[in-house]
């Protein structure tokens, strides 16, 4: 059996969309990829309602939380509590190129900020024994890439931090919404296999525009690891191939067998009072690309939002799919 770290490959942390029943969802497809949660701000941590914020169920791991903030004390403190609450890593953001975070002195615009970037990780460090990660793009506005990459992570390396996550792609803070910082700043996978080549003491992962299995496959001969995004939510059934494909370990999950596994966890949740469409939103894209699939985000949609919807509404998209799939 292989020996393949988690890091080879995960799944991006996504804003208002890898919440705590999206990753449960993600883990009935794969149970050796690594999980993100959305960012969480050290603020937010420390003084808001961490079960809500922070409570993730058991089958999640491995799971990372992943903190934004640019305050080594708080941070600290911030990666203090999530190791306690049991997560497997502690991520700093210095990628997310949205307007509040620029306001809030963090993420991307970190980049600009090597030194304190690497007092940050080292505080961070200092205060959990579990690894402490990077997630960072390659530069921002008129940075020169090389050396504003290079220079982070042989800052942040000194400070003790070994695994980065490089988002291949420059944030342009001035002039470009967070939506067109995602596709519109060009690719640069290069610059991360270099990185890859010169730092081979480093785990290496790369990220951005990751579509497909087979392109991850095609990233793993350069560097440790892949994180993809998009594509891992919106055609999730794809998850269902990682373990066997990238960990060289373990069956295919088909969509019907990751509902079937991911039914108990819906019913725990609908009997504790959330929302059928909490967690249907994040099935819509399981059978994507195969019959049947615009009825069962239809039913899960219109169905799943009313007062009530519960696990029969799921039985109903199903069938939806099997009937489908059976007339193809």
């Amino acid at each position: 059996m292989t020996t393949r770290p988690p890091h080879t490959f995960s799944i991006a942390p996504m804003m208002d969309w890898t919440d705590r029943h999206c990753r449960a969802l993600h883990r009935t497809l794969s149970g050796r990829a690594l999980l993100y949660t959305e960012m969480v701000t050290t603020g937010a941590v420390l003084h808001g309602d961490r079960d809500r914020l922070l409570g993730y169920d058991p089958m999640e791991h491995p799971v990372a939380l992943q903190l934004g903030g640019s305050d080594p004390a708080d941070l600290a403190a911030a990666a203090r509590i999530g190791a306690e609450l049991g997560y497997d890593e502690i991520n700093l953001n210095v990628g997310c190129p949205s307007d509040r975070v620029q306001s809030g002195r963090f993420g991307a615009c970190l980049m600009r900020e090597p030194e304190l970037v690497a007092e940050c990780m080292a505080a961070m460090k200092a205060a959990v024994d579990v690894p402490v990660t990077v997630k960072c793009r390659i530069g921002v506005d008129d940075q020169d890439p090389v050396e504003s990459l290079f220079r982070l992570v042989e800052l942040s390396a000194a400070s003790g931090v070994e695994t980065f996550i490089v988002h291949a792609r420059k944030a342009w803070l001035k002039g470009l919404s967070p939506k067109e910082n995602r596709d519109i700043p060009p690719l640069d996978y290069p610059l991360v296999y270099r990185l890859k080549a010169e730092r081979p003491d480093l785990t290496i992962v790369i990220n951005g525009g990751v579509a497909s299995l087979d392109e991850a496959e095609d990233h793993l001969r350069h560097v440790d690891g892949v994180m993809m995004g998009r594509a891992a939510y919106h055609e999730a059934g794809l998850l269902g191939e990682v373990d066997r494909r990238i960990f060289g370990s373990g069956l295919d999950v088909t969509p019907f067998e990751a509902v079937a596994a991911y039914r108990p966890y819906l019913a725990r949740q609908l009997e504790r009072g959330v929302h059928l469409a909490a967690m249907a939103r994040h099935m819509l894209g399981l059978f994507h690309g195969r019959p049947g699939a615009r009825a069962w985000r239809r039913i899960l949609t219109v169905e799943g939002v009313k007062a009530g919807a519960g696990l029969e509404v799921v039985d109903r998209a199903l069938d939806a799919v099997s009937g489908a799939r059976a007339a193809a």
